[in-house]
């Protein structure tokens, strides 16, 4: 049997989760915008966590707290960062523009459940950590702590990494060039190692409660960080629109930090 685990509860994460994204795909149709999803994607986390705490069979205990707020902390963060790009940015992210290109008017409906369902299901997924420390009553240790610490860890990173790309970008002379300085000349994408490193942080948190059955959470993200909606997306196509980044990606690591290639 795995400790600290309740399909049941689960499974109501993910509604709530559908929910959600189902009123965002409504607001996004008159809109004719669906990449307001973006900032509503760290909310769904909380959301999660919340409904995975208000339902929980038993007593919710300190490790549940410590998560929520960690997550609450990354979800102002980052959602807040997310929505004031969308703002800068006005207009439907070129991602999301090819996709309704490509499959036309039948988009406005299908992308309830290509985008937003599928941004739900992935969250829902994701969340697993959350899960477990929602349903923990195992009094806190020092993996707990050292978990606090690679998620501040990671937050960190990942809040630097941001400030300095739009730095960069709000400089009207960096326009077409490729930002190599500060965190970006270690990584070419510091604000993903820094969001896996949150969860891994998070996941070490509920393997202090018992919850070692949550692994596939942040492995599934990092997978998504490197392979999905991540590294290689975000560099399907940089290379046409930044000659320089070819150089770029010779010499920078593409996530672990390390010391660039002379």
């Amino acid at each position: 049997m795995l400790e600290t685990f309740d399909v049941g509860v689960w499974l109501l994460g993910l509604g709530a989760l559908l929910l959600l994204m189902t009123a965002v795909w409504a607001i996004s149709r008159p809109l004719k915008d669906v990449s307001i999803v973006d900032p509503v994607w760290p909310l769904a986390f909380l959301i999660a966590h919340g409904v995975y705490i208000a339902v929980a069979p038993g007593p919710v205990g300190a490790r549940a707290w410590l998560t929520f707020g960690l997550i609450a902390v990354w979800t102002v963060r980052l959602g807040g960062y997310l929505t004031w790009r969308k703002f800068a940015e006005p207009g439907e992210d070129r991602r999301y523009t090819a996709m309704r290109e490509k499959r036309g008017p039948a988009f406005a409906t299908s992308s309830l459940w290509i985008v937003f369902w599928l941004q739900a299901a992935l969250a829902w997924f994701v969340s697993l950590p959350l899960l477990s420390t929602s349903l923990s009553t195992r009094p806190l240790g020092l993996l707990d702590a050292l978990g606090a610490l690679l998620f501040a860890f990671g937050w960190l990173f990942e809040t630097v990494g941001d400030l300095q790309l739009a730095r960069f970008k709000g400089d009207p002379k960096n326009r077409g060039k490729v930002l190599r300085t500060g965190l970006w000349r270690w990584t070419r994408h510091p604000n993903y190692f820094g969001n896996a490193c949150m969860w891994w942080g998070v996941f070490a948190i509920a393997l202090a409660g018992g919850g070692w059955w949550s692994f596939p959470g942040p492995l599934f993200m990092t997978f998504l960080l490197l392979q999905v909606s991540g590294v290689r997306l975000l560099e399907a196509d940089i290379k046409e629109r930044r000659p320089e980044y070819a150089d770029y990606i010779r010499r920078t690591s593409a996530f672990v930090p390390r010391k660039p290639r002379s």
